[in-house]
């Protein structure tokens, strides 16, 4: 397979992923979090997911896993993922987000968090291991899809709390703010929040197609078109 740890969270070919795999990796991060301490039997786990074709498909596999090795799933659907982290910090659950951030569309991947905050390198290794034995066993692991509570609206209620409090009121105003969404999950609320500050906010390049974006290394044709829009 092409899964790996990266700088942040396990990532690879979506077709990879999609399938026994992503079952193997949420069902070991729930083994290593049981043995740990870190978790007990019934205790919330939070899953997200972006814009990806493929992400709805791998949510559920982990969904059913995650269920399957005793932890209660609650499906905080198409949220950005420091959103995710800060709902999981809220309830004091772990946190699977189903993104390949800016990677390209055909491959995706896994970010995990602790209840306390994202995974270090030594969780990394010891959720490898975990699955590693899981792909090892004579018996194929079950991957059938599972389903959860929806808990959108309250992991979005609290993002959108703490990024309404953060600057004065009224601060952008007299602003024109463009924003590009594409297919970004916080595509809407990026406009929702500066609309609050009061900036004049002009959506920009929503996509139904995910288009990764990589803000480190943003291409020159986005630089272009970025520059169009300004004007």
């Amino acid at each position: 397979m092409s899964l790996k740890f990266g700088t942040s969270g396990l990532r690879g070919l979506s077709t990879d992923l999609n399938g026994p795999a992503a079952a193997i990796y949420a069902t070991a991060f729930a083994q290593y979090l049981l043995s740990s301490g870190q978790a007990k039997p019934g205790d919330p786990v939070l899953l997200g997911r972006d814009f990806r074709a493929s992400s709805p498909d791998i949510s559920a596999i982990c969904a059913g896993a995650l269920t399957r090795a005793g932890l209660t799933v609650l499906d905080c659907g198409t949220v950005p993922t420091p959103a995710l982290a800060l709902y999981g910090l809220e309830k004091g659950a772990a946190a699977l987000m189903i993104t390949g951030s800016h990677i390209p569309a055909d491959r995706n991947g896994i970010k995990f968090y602790r209840p306390d905050g994202e995974i270090a390198k030594a969780d990394e290794e010891a959720i490898g291991g975990l699955a590693t034995k899981l792909m090892a066993q004579p018996i194929p692991i079950d991957a059938t899809p599972g389903v959860a509570d929806d808990h959108s609206g309250s992991a979005i209620t609290l993002f959108l709390a703490r990024n309404t409090t953060i600057l004065p009121a009224g601060a952008l105003s007299g602003l024109t703010v463009g924003v590009y969404q594409h297919s970004t999950v916080a595509r809407d609320l990026f406009v929702e929040v500066l609309t609050h500050y009061g900036a004049k906010v002009v959506p920009l390049g929503r996509s139904a197609d995910f288009i990764p974006v990589d803000t480190e290394a943003v291409s020159q044709a986005t630089i272009d078109q970025l520059k169009i829009w300004t004007a």
